[in-house]
């Protein structure tokens, strides 16, 4: 890129202040992405357009790895030859261990997690996690032959190494290669792949009862080779991210890469423009991305441990809604309720995991239009008032046996997993991912990934010891922690939309990046959409003028 020197940009300030002004503009987000905005809108159904939308679908696959198997062993502990087989009851200690190993290789895989994305590229990333968690359900499958129970859990294990990685690797690639102004709604589609890998997995697991032996639940288990082993032979068909391409010292492949399917093949498009001049004033050359070892940049300075406090409060918040303990111990959930008969079961969890996929797509389609802040608050109240009705009727049908009462808690789970997935579900890929600068981004969402794992850990021993202990009793930890959750979101998380990754530097960089992420500004244009001048309109309504 030509560099500008101080006497073109005061000759072009001087340019725009004789510029009548044509429209005013009260927008939020930064200026620099509005103009891009207003002079050339994003065309969302162009060739590159889509283009972009089936590489971020293979990225999408990534999601589907853990929500299969969050499905797979609520449903496969359903199955009264699988528990058999090892000797697990549906609720209880051996539970908790049998499905940790999974959330113990997930922790293992934290101090690799970095090194795998930034080295070699974040397409290299998503294959050697893909190809670890296809080894793992082969060493899984194949107990069967020998009937240990160590080998089983090695597989696992496994399994959520590979998950480890693949779970940074899909949502950074797919937020990197998307348009800017359809980061959100594109990355917020990501985890809607959860729930599609959790009703594959429920599906099959349903379809397995109507096999006799070890046959019912072997089929379930080996499907999940399907969506990794798809990753392995479609990830080289991608193109690499241009911002990775950029730091190691490939600059114009990744003003190709841009052009091509940012820019419409147009390389002095007004999204490439805005996009190379941040990448020059943001991105770091010799950052700490390129030395595996080297994790100062997550911690280097106030905005660096913000957007890590940011990262991580949202990682851990999405686990301890309630969700995970739905899908992992859905079988224990529905028995607290009444609800016994394996078929029942079985039908339930594919109907949730439908309800899921449907309301995670509307949900995602509504990240830029409410704004992430407005959506994680609302998500976490309404789950709050879910969890006080499931209480309460769970308590109801465990006290009195109550027909309705069973059937008004089922009915409150599938409400809640209603509101769970149009708000939680987009956020648990888009934001932890998004408050992180690309130096941090992939070691960062290993603190994510440690994050998630503390929570899954956590749902894993203690929900199903908890219900065996306490039965109903135990939800209404849920309904207040999910108030809490409330509380800290809206005093802590900053807004996100309508910004480029780079330009979010300014958010964390600010004294109160929550306060700074929800103020709006005043845009005075010319007749082509050139910003004149500017004003900050501060939540109190006053105005700072900044251009």
């Amino acid at each position: 890129m030509t560099e500008k020197t101080s006497g073109d940009i005061q000759e072009h300030d001087e340019y725009l202040d004789k510029q009548p002004v044509a429209a005013v503009k009260i927008v939020t987000g930064d200026e620099t992405f509005n103009q891009a905005m207003l002079k050339e809108p994003p065309r969302p159904f162009s060739r590159a357009a889509l283009l972009l939308y089936a590489f971020s679908l293979v990225g999408f696959f990534c999601s589907t790895t853990n929500g299969y198997d969050g499905s797979l062993f609520g449903t496969l502990l359903a199955n009264k030859v699988f528990t058999g087989f090892f000797n697990v009851q549906d609720v209880g200690i051996w539970t908790g261990i049998v499905t940790s190993m999974y959330q113990i290789g997930s922790v293992v895989a934290i101090p690799f997690i970095g090194p795998a994305i930034d080295t070699f590229g974040r397409k290299f990333g998503m294959f050697i996690a893909a190809f670890i968690i296809v080894i793992g359900v082969i060493i899984q499958g194949a107990c069967v032959k020998t009937a240990s129970v160590g080998q089983f859990m090695g597989g696992r294990f496994l399994l959520g190494f590979g998950v480890g990685i693949i779970g940074s690797a899909g949502p950074i690639y797919v937020v990197e290669i998307s348009h800017p102004a359809h980061r959100g709604v594109v990355t917020g589609l990501y985890n809607v792949f959860w729930p599609v890998g959790a009703i594959v997995a429920s599906g099959a697991a349903r379809g397995g009862l109507n096999y006799t032996g070890n046959t019912s639940w072997l089929i379930p288990l080996w499907l999940q080779i399907m969506f990794p082993g798809l990753i392995v032979l479609l990830v080289w068909f991608l193109p690499e991210s241009p911002r990775w391409l950029y730091v190691h010292g490939k600059q114009e492949q990744a003003k190709a890469t841009l052009a091509k399917f940012h820019g419409n093949g147009n390389p002095e498009s007004e999204w490439i423009k805005l996009q190379l001049w941040e990448y020059e004033a943001h991105l770091e050359m010799n950052g700490a991305d390129k030395r595996w070892w080297d994790y100062r940049a997550v911690f280097k300075n106030r905005a660096s441990l913000y957007r890590l406090m940011s990262n991580c409060l949202v990682s851990l918040f999405g686990q301890w809604a309630g969700n995970g303990v739905v899908s992992y111990f859905l079988v224990g959930f529905l028995v607290t309720a009444g609800v016994t008969d394996s078929i029942t079961q079985n039908n339930l969890a594919v109907g949730m995991n439908a309800v899921q996929i449907v309301f995670a797509a509307l949900g995602a389609c509504f990240v830029d239009k409410l704004g992430r802040r407005k959506m994680l608050i609302g998500v976490n109240a309404a789950c709050c008032l879910c969890w006080v009705g499931v209480t309460i009727a769970c308590s109801q049908a465990a006290m009195t046996g109550s027909k309705s009462a069973s059937a008004a808690t089922v009915a409150m789970v599938y409400i809640f997993q209603v509101c769970y997935s149009f708000g939680w579900t987009p956020m648990q890929a888009l934001y932890p991912v998004e408050v992180l600068s690309f130096e941090m981004r992939a070691k960062g969402m290993a603190f994510s990934n440690l994050f998630v794992s503390i929570g899954g850990l956590v749902n894993q021993f203690g929900f199903p010891v908890a219900l065996q202990n306490i039965g109903w009793e135990t939800y209404i930890v849920f309904c207040v922690w999910c108030a809490v959750q409330t509380v800290v979101i809206y005093f802590l998380i900053p807004e996100t939309k309508n910004r480029t990754l780079e330009e979010l530097d300014a958010i964390f960089n600010s004294p109160n990046p929550r306060k700074a992420s929800t103020e709006k500004k005043k845009l005075e244009l010319d007749a082509n959409a050139n910003i004149v001048h500017f004003h900050v309109v501060g939540n109190d309504g006053a105005e700072r003028s900044v251009l």
